[in-house]
């Protein structure tokens, strides 16, 4: 029998932390912390930040190689799955992950029963070409008893057809790790060009997004925080978060809800009205 989405409110929260490089043991403990802190607030979904379990600036594959483990055998998870069983909880984290000689920054779902399954990084940024493989499992989502989700991690959030691909495969809210970087020209004064991207893929696909950024800066590279969650109406719920502090943002929605209000009146609806036929480049018109 398929798990159906229940009509219920499901509190979900982004885990906005600062991982320390190389220093797994103390960053899977500061999550566990933050974990412990969200569910003593309700939460049952939470989002966690990209790599949160090494952190994110690799001098070399050879470093990035060392710190990787296997999913789901490896201590980041095993950690994170006892955790998730004892508080009851779901969780998407960002961890590097190991398969063999290949390498790839992951993002584990992990529910009170265990391991769900795993997304990898489709769109790599810049230097993580040189240590991290593409991902090659698609857009998978994830049916689970407090709904349906979907992955994305960072750069993945630039391309419209990931959310949309999410969208298309009955995701009800997609999960983002981040490590959000400083955007040249952002306006100081207008919301972090991430958080605009998150809050359009939202409304122009009637979905949930929980995106959950890291602080600080590592090996010179500075991190911008600014988690937020975003109803399928794409305005914000909880969050922006701080620039610059740890911290956890929490809402409560209703994931069936994006679903229900896709029909924006009675002629339209946002993934019935594509016309997929149309999407082709047919030149240019001189």
């Amino acid at each position: 029998m398929p798990i159906k989405s229940p009509e219920a409110p499901l509190n979900v929260a982004c885990l906005q932390m600062e991982p320390v490089f190389g220093d797994t043991e103390r960053n899977i403990a500061t999550s566990i912390s933050m974990i412990e802190q969200a569910a003593a607030q309700g939460a049952r979904l939470m989002v966690l930040p990209e790599l949160c379990n090494t952190g994110y600036v690799f001098a070399s594959r050879a470093e990035a190689f060392a710190l990787a483990e296997t999913i789901p055998g490896g201590p980041s998870t095993r950690a994170w799955c006892n955790c998730a069983a004892q508080l009851n909880v779901y969780l998407v984290a960002g961890i590097t992950e190991r398969e063999g000689e290949s390498l790839y920054n992951s993002a584990v779902v992990i529910g009170p029963e265990g391991f769900i399954g795993r997304y990898r990084k489709v769109h790599l940024w810049g230097d993580e070409a040189l240590y991290f493989e593409p991902g090659n499992l698609g857009f998978p989502v994830f049916k689970t008893r407090i709904g349906t989700l979907g992955c994305q991690i960072c750069y993945d959030c630039w391309f419209p057809e990931s959310f949309r691909m999410a969208a298309l495969q009955g995701a009800e809210i997609v999960c983002v790790p981040t490590n959000w970087v400083p955007i040249p020209g952002q306006d100081p004064h207008r919301e972090a060009m991430a958080n605009i991207l998150v809050m359009a893929a939202s409304h122009s696909n009637s979905l949930y997004i929980a995106a959950a950024d890291r602080v600080g800066t590592e090996r010179g590279q500075p991190f911008i925080g600014q988690s937020l969650i975003t109803s399928y109406t794409g305005w914000p719920v909880a969050g922006p978060a701080s620039v610059t502090q740890p911290e956890i943002v929490i809402a409560t929605v209703n994931l069936a809800d994006a679903k229900r209000h896709r029909n924006w009146n009675d002629f339209n609806q946002v993934l019935k009205d594509r016309r997929p036929e149309t999407y082709e480049p047919t030149g240019v018109v001189k």
